[in-house]
C-alpha cells in the first residue's frame, strides 16, 4: 500500500525486522509522527477504524465476533484498534491460532488504553516499536556523509561537509520533525507544531486517562519543561517555576501525575543516567534529565520562533541539544542501542553515551559550535574516558563532538571527533 510522497524512514527497516519474528507489531509513538502512513508501507491490506462509518459497524460487528475484524491478506493493518480494545485480545488469539509471522500491525494511539480492558499482555505475540518524530536525515537536510556505526570501527580520519547555516537550524528546530512540516516551508510548515501543542493543552492530556487538567496549567508546566531540556530537574523545581506564573505552587503529586500524563501520549520522554564502572569513588547522578520527544514542542510552548535562537544563543543551545538527542535517539534503536546521559558528584558530564546490546558505546558532548566550546566538550570527554575502568568494561568505541554550525566533520589530533549534525546519519 505505497504512497508516493512516502518519506523513507529509518523505523522502516526496524518494523520489518520485527515482523520476520512476531504474528503482531505495535507502533507506538507520539501523534502526527508518521505511525499510520509508515506501517501502509509494509501492509497487505487495513481496517481504518479512523474513519467513523468504518469505526460505527466495526463496533457493531466486534459485539458479536470481532475475529471477522481480522480478515484481510496479511500483514493486516488494524490503525487506531484502541478504539475497539477487544481487538488486542482477538489479535492475540489469531496469531496464536495461525502460527504464522507477520500477521497484523497495529498502530497506537495519543490515548492509551487502559490494562484492564485487555484480558492478555500480548507478550511474546505481539512486539512493541517505538516510533519518532523525523531525524534530520530523513527529512533530507542531512547530508549524512559521516555515519554514526562507522565511527564504533574508530576510522582514522573523517571528512564532510556542513551545508546547513544557523538561520536554517533554527528553523529546523522551530519546524521540528513532523513528517507533513517536511514538505513544507515558512510559517506554514512552523505553524504544525503549534497545532500539535494546541491539541495537547486543549483534548489528549486529559482524554489519556480521563483525568480533567487544567489547560493553564499544562502550558505552564510545558514552559518550564522547556526552560529545563536537558537538565536533571526535579519536580519542585519545576512546581516553584510554575509558581512565578499564578502564584500558587502545586503539590509534587500533581506534577507527576500532568508527567506521567504527557509521557503516556509520548510528549516528553527523560533520558536515564549511563553507570558505568568508575576507577574513581565519586558518586554517579542517577536523575533523568528532561526532554521533549520533538524540540518543536518546547518552541511552541515558549511561544517563540527561529529569530528568537539567533538573538538569544543560550536557548539556542538548549533546543539544539534537544534535536540532537532525538537523531541520536532513532540512530541507536537502528543499532540495537539505547542514549543515556551522564553526571556525577565532581561535576563532570557527558550529554549522550549511546550504549549497544553489543556492549559498546560511545561518548557524546552536544555543543551548538564555536572552537572554544568543542575545546572544553573534547578536554570534558576525555576526562570521562580517563576515569573508566576498562579491566571491568570495555573503553568507549569513539568520543564525539556533536556540533549544530560548523563546515567540516573531522578527527582532531587527540582522536575525538567533530562532526556537525547536518553530516550525521546512522
Amino acid at each position: 500500500m505505497k504512497e508516493i510522497n512516502y518519506r523513507a524512514r529509518l523505523v522502516d527497516s526496524l518494523l520489518d525486522r520485527k515482523l520476520q519474528g512476531k504474528g503482531a507489531v505495535l507502533v507506538e509513538g507520539p501523534k502526527w509522527c508518521g505511525k499510520t502512513t509508515t506501517s501502509k508501507q509494509r501492509s497487505a491490506s487495513i481496517l481504518n477504524l479512523g474513519d467513523v462509518n468504518i469505526l460505527r459497524q466495526s463496533r457493531q460487528l466486534a459485539e458479536m465476533n470481532p475475529a471477522m475484524l481480522l480478515k484481510g491478506a496479511t500483514p493486516r493493518l488494524i490503525d487506531e484498534w484502541q478504539t475497539i480494545p477487544e481487538l488486542w485480545d482477538a489479535v492475540r488469539s489469531a496469531v496464536d491460532e495461525r502460527n504464522e509471522f507477520a500477521q497484523f500491525v497495529l498502530t497506537g494511539s495519543s490515548v492509551p488504553v487502559s490494562p484492564d480492558e485487555l484480558i492478555h499482555s500480548g507478550t511474546g505475540r505481539i512486539s512493541r516499536l517505538k516510533m519518532r518524530t523525523m531525524t534530520l536525515y530523513e527529512s533530507g537536510d542531512s547530508n549524512g556523509n559521516v555515519s554514526l556505526k562507522d565511527l564504533f570501527d574508530v576510522p582514522e580520519q573523517i571528512f564532510a561537509e556542513n551545508t546547513i547555516d544557523i538561520d536554517r537550524l533554527a528553523y529546523l528546530i522551530c519546524r521540528g520533525g513532523w513528517p507533513q512540516a517536511t514538505f513544507l516551508e515558512g510559517d506554514i510548515a512552523l505553524d504544525q507544531a503549534y497545532d500539535y501543542y494546541d491539541a495537547i493543552v486543549a483534548n489528549d492530556i486529559s482524554r489519556v486517562d480521563g483525568v480533567r487538567r487544567s489547560q493553564e496549567r499544562t502550558k505552564m508546566l510545558m514552559r518550564s519543561y522547556a526552560r529545563h531540556q536537558g537538565a536533571s530537574v526535579n519536580y519542585s523545581v519545576i512546581a516553584n517555576d510554575m509558581q512565578a506564573n499564578d502564584g500558587v505552587v502545586p503539590d509534587t503529586d500533581t506534577i507527576a501525575s500532568y508527567v506521567s500524563a504527557l509521557k503516556k501520549i509520548f510528549v516528553v520522554e527523560d533520558m536515564p543516567a549511563w553507570n558505568p564502572n568508575l576507577r574513581s569513588k565519586c558518586a554517579i547522578r542517577t536523575s533523568d534529565t528532561r526532554y521533549f520527544v520533538d524540540p518543536s514542542i518546547g518552541v511552541a510552548a515558549l511561544g517563540i520562533g527561529p529569530q528568537d535562537f539567533l538573538n538569544d544563543l543560550n536557548t539556542f543551545g538548549l533546543f539544539f541539544e534537544t534535536l540532537a538527542v532525538r537523531d541520536l535517539r532513532v540512530f541507536a534503536d537502528t543499532m540495537d542501542g539505547n542514549v543515556y546521559h551522564y553526571r556525577d558528584s565532581n561535576g563532570l558530564e557527558c550529554d549522550a553515551v549511546l550504549h549497544r546490546r553489543n556492549g559498546s558505546y560511545g561518548l557524546i558532548e552536544i555543543k551548538l559550535g564555536g572552537e572554544t566550546s568543542i575545546e572544553e566538550a573534547s578536554d570534558n570527554l576525555l576526562s570521562l574516558e580517563k576515569i573508566i575502568d576498562t579491566t571491568r568494561m570495555p573503553s568507549p568505541s569513539f568520543k564525539l563532538v556533536l556540533i549544530g554550525v560548523g563546515k567540516y566533520a573531522y578527527r582532531r589530533k587527540d582522536g575525538v571527533f567533530v562532526v556537525p549534525i547536518g553530516c550525521l546519519k546512522p
